[in-house]
């Protein structure tokens, strides 16, 4: 319906050719109570629109002809006092940070029991217990304030209904599958990973992806230089021309001082995904450079160093990370956790075993998240950065000891994990050579047209 102001202007451009103006009014409250007429006409179930297409989730009810979504307070009114009482209604409410069922039900004004009897549904009831920040519940309620359905949309990807009956709630889920296209970005550093790729378009969890790549070969706390420069083809994410989301990383190149290291995903007859050297090595290694992510050294491996605050010479047996408390700290490898404890001047620590030759120590942590026994795998998080015993500020001391001989962490030889096997190489190389193609393509490409550019300018 046109806006309300110009309701007059469309009534009677319609009837001023044909009509005295002494019936104009008439006329005009006669077409009107046609079109609220078709208006209230009852259509299909409410929830007909969930069984085919997730796109009608957040408009289905809105744009059938007898539902409406309202306003919080319009939704819980007496059912006497709608405008129409045959209507039904809908709620939205987008998840916060820390909410739960409760927190999220007790803001629509709805029963308790009802967000008790949603949790203990007996279908997806676990996907209602990992609520992230930004996405939706729509409540569908009848003419009498019932729970007609619920819809928990994940994404536009992924969503769940739950219908209610009598011993509790039916949960379940609805898909949709999107277009995947490749996608390429070139980035140069200038500032820093996060800021540069952030530049580039790249998502937060992509940059992370790249250093968790690149991590075995790079340090990205201390070798990153302007001037270095990483390629990446992705996949993204596609529904009804809109995008949705980005996909995994199919191939990257990332030239660091002038060395260039490259990696392509792979997934083996297993079905286990890895990525690999163009030749079948395993960018994985046994250990991490770096046991945390885009921080700075602070202090080197120096077995002469003063030390701060004893003031005399003493061995500095690891390397020091300046990072802010509460930083996360990772196993630099699979091992077992030998030591978790408190001394004066270590603060908190945490010590892991990897085999019967080496030993990682993290030191001064905040808290400790590992206990002695405990298996844990490489880039668990075991800690947090902090400033606990004998230290100037938040930083985390990590010691690498081989044969139970201190050494720099940065510069033990790192063992790789096994290469693509003989008689899996055909397969591997037929898989990746169009990845590989494709991103040398898109890198060619992408400096012609800076070069272009340049010269234009």
């Amino acid at each position: 319906m046109p806006p309300h102001h110009h309701k007059h202007d469309f009534w009677e451009g319609l009837f001023a050719n044909s009509l005295p103006r002494t019936h104009l009014f008439a006329a005009g409250l006669v077409a009107l109570s046609m079109v609220v007429g078709l208006v209230l006409v009852p259509s299909e179930p409410v929830s007909a629109y969930r069984e085919t297409s997730l796109q009608q989730l957040r408009s289905g009810v809105a744009s059938s002809k007898s539902k409406m979504a309202v306003s919080l307070d319009e939704a819980i009114l007496d059912v006497s006092s709608r405008p129409d009482p045959d209507l039904v209604v809908q709620i939205d409410e987008k998840v916060r940070r820390g909410d739960n069922l409760t927190s999220i039900f007790q803001r629509m004004s709805l029963d308790q029991s009802e967000a008790l009897a949603l949790a203990n549904t007996e279908d997806f009831a676990d996907e209602l217990r990992n609520l992230r920040p930004g996405e939706i519940f729509s409540v569908v309620l009848t003419p009498e304030n019932q729970i007609k359905e619920v819809v928990y949309e994940r994404s536009k990807l992924e969503s769940y209904r739950y219908t209610p009956f009598e011993q509790g709630y039916h949960g379940k889920k609805l898909s949709r599958n999107a277009k995947t296209v490749a996608a390429f970005r070139q980035v140069t550093i200038e500032h820093s990973l996060f800021q540069d790729g952030d530049k580039a378009g790249l998502s937060h969890a992509q940059i992370l992806q790249i250093a968790n790549i690149f991590g075995w070969d790079i340090d990205f706390a201390l070798d990153l230089r302007e001037g270095d420069t990483f390629n990446v083809l992705f996949e993204e994410q596609y529904l009804d021309g809109d995008k949705v989301g980005n996909g995994t990383i199919l191939g990257a190149e990332f030239t660091n001082q002038g060395r260039t290291y490259e990696a392509v995903r792979y997934e083996d007859i297993d079905g286990e995904s890895n990525y690999y050297t163009p030749e079948g090595q395993p960018m994985k290694k046994a250990f991490l450079l770096s046991p945390l992510d885009f921080t700075r050294v602070s202090s080197n491996f120096n077995p002469n160093r003063l030390h701060p605050i004893l003031k005399i010479r003493r061995p500095h047996r690891g390397v020091d990370y300046a990072a802010p408390t509460g930083t996360p700290v990772y196993a630099a490898g699979k091992g077992r956790v030998v030591q978790s404890g408190y001394t004066a001047s270590t603060g908190n620590f945490v010590a892991i075993q990897h085999n019967n030759r080496y030993i990682t120590k993290y030191m001064h942590l905040s808290k400790r998240m590992v206990k002695v026994g405990q298996t844990v795998r490489q880039r668990q998080t075991i800690g947090a950065v902090g400033a606990t015993g004998y230290a100037t500020g938040a930083h985390l001391h990590y010691e690498f000891l081989v044969n139970g001989v201190h050494t720099d962490p940065r510069k033990v030889k790192m063992i790789q994990a096994d290469p693509i096997s003989k008689t899996e190489m055909a397969r591997f190389r037929l898989h990746t050579a169009p990845l590989l193609a494709q991103l040398q393509s898109n890198q060619s490409n992408s400096l012609a047209a800076a070069a272009s550019t340049q010269d234009t300018l």
